[in-house]
């Protein structure tokens, strides 16, 4: 594994972009920055360099992987069709944090899609991550740059740890804006599905759209996903997690005392402030966007100290935490069996 920094804004001519887009069109992997998370970019084409994305996650093979592009004109030469639904959300969130699953081109591996008839793919909203696609002149498919169902990595030295040992060109531009994965709606059909909250919140979508969304039915562990991130149990810290609702004070305090120890909290600061006698609490902000940027970070902090329980305060309700209380459903899943 190498670690390169390099600005956000280099351009397309850059000496370490023009390497990267070589690497990636040769085949091999490079990790870059997005403005959702880290990203472990192969050729999209390349049915061997996307099964070297596989190998170096550990990740399960009915998981599909994303497909980056520069621009939209570049998404509808991966897709098969491209509907008057994508047009309007293309047009309205690209590039950022939305991925479309349309309907896949023939030439897009059965391995990208986990073997469906669908293709996810999205132009990110980072300047590092469109020079780098630009300069390959090839779609990119990049999942979180971490091993399968840990905790996605917003920072070049998250991914260095994740991924230790891997070969790998990491391209560090600096922490991500977003921090959370894209939102990725099915816009094949005559109503738009929404597959994963994320980065565009559902209300903005309708509103773009003028119709509703539906929502995806679970789907059994070891059958193929329709999107990333729709594993019962994703983005995990190493030590179990368990949350408590929004607000619950004696609720918090409860668990808190039921946990074997040391124990961690990441909480509200409202909370945190009744905490003090807690060795290991982290202060989350009261603003979703502000959160979701702190949230990975704050999860791999506390996980570094070897807790034997992470306990989380919920996010409170409302659209615009929808992403953040489903990273940490999936996250939490299984943690009370595991934890007492």
């Amino acid at each position: 594994m190498e670690l390169v920094p390099i600005d956000p804004d280099a351009g397309d001519d850059h000496p370490l972009l023009r390497r990267a887009a070589e690497r990636l069109r040769a085949g091999g992997l490079v990790a870059f920055p997005t403005e959702t998370v880290y990203g472990l970019g192969a050729h999209a084409l390349d049915e061997a360099a996307v099964a070297r994305i596989y190998a170096a996650k550990g990740r399960p093979a009915h998981n599909p992987v994303i497909v980056h592009v520069a621009d939209a004109q570049a998404a509808r030469a991966v897709v098969a069709e491209w509907t008057p639904h994508a047009e309007l959300l293309a047009r309205r969130f690209w590039p950022g944090p939305l991925t479309l699953v349309l309907p896949k081109g023939a030439d897009v591996p059965a391995s990208v899609v986990a073997g469906l008839a669908k293709v996810g793919v999205r132009v990110p909203a980072h300047p590092l991550a469109l020079a780098l696609l630009r300069a390959a002149r090839v779609p990119v498919a990049a999942p979180s740059a971490n091993r399968s169902n840990e905790v996605s990595p917003t920072t070049a030295r998250h991914v260095v740890e994740s991924l230790e040992g891997a070969d790998v060109l990491v391209l560090d531009g600096g922490a991500c804006s977003v921090g959370i994965e894209s939102t990725v709606v099915d816009v094949s059909g005559p109503r738009p599905v929404l597959l994963r909250p994320g980065g565009v919140a559902r209300d903005e979508l309708e509103r773009a759209l003028g119709v509703p969304i539906a929502t995806v039915e679970e789907v059994r562990d070891d059958a193929p996903r329709a999107a990333p991130g729709m594993l019962k149990k994703h983005y995990s810290t190493r030590a179990p997690l368990a949350t408590t609702p929004h607000g619950d004070l004696a609720a918090l305090r409860a668990r808190l005392l039921r946990a074997p120890t040391p124990r961690a909290a990441l909480v509200f600061e409202s909370a945190a402030r009744e905490l003090r006698g807690e060795p290991l609490v982290v202060a989350m902000p009261d603003d979703p966007r502000a959160y979701a940027r702190r949230l990975y970070a704050a999860l791999r902090e506390l996980d570094a100290r070897a807790p034997a329980l992470i306990v989380v305060e919920s996010p409170p309700p409302g659209v615009a935490w929808d992403a953040l209380r489903d990273r940490l459903s999936r996250a939490a899943a299984g943690a009370d069996d595991a934890a007492g």
